[in-house]
């Protein structure tokens, strides 16, 4: 599926909780990475969210706040347009978790979702 962001898009908005927790991680392991949250093909609603620590490459969108970044590459992101990139600490677990208005449908894993 080949998706274009619209002019009129906005970026992926990340919160001062996915930043802070990114410090947390930073200060606990000592390394510096940057988390990447990509879009792939597959899961069982068609598309999964793929969160994880890496170093960015030459054309990932990078946001970023007090020294903290998180990447998005230029296939992912017309995926993640209005997306909002958050941490949550639950019962079942904590996690980043991706709140996306252009998904019509989730799984109930959180990871899987469909356009």
């Amino acid at each position: 599926m080949d998706l274009k962001l619209p002019e009129d898009a906005h970026l992926p908005r990340v919160t001062p909780r996915a930043f802070a927790r990114l410090a947390e991680i930073a200060e606990m392991t000592g390394e510096q990475k940057a988390l990447r949250v990509a879009v792939d093909g597959g899961g069982c609603s068609g598309f999964q969210y793929d969160i994880r620590l890496d170093d960015p490459a030459g054309d990932d969108l990078v946001l970023e706040r007090e020294g903290q970044k998180v990447l998005v590459d230029p296939v992912s992101l017309p995926f993640l347009a209005d997306a909002v990139i958050d941490y949550t600490e639950e019962l079942i677990g904590a996690r980043f978790v991706i709140q996306n208005p252009n998904a019509t449908a989730s799984c109930g894993c959180g990871t899987s979702f469909s356009i």
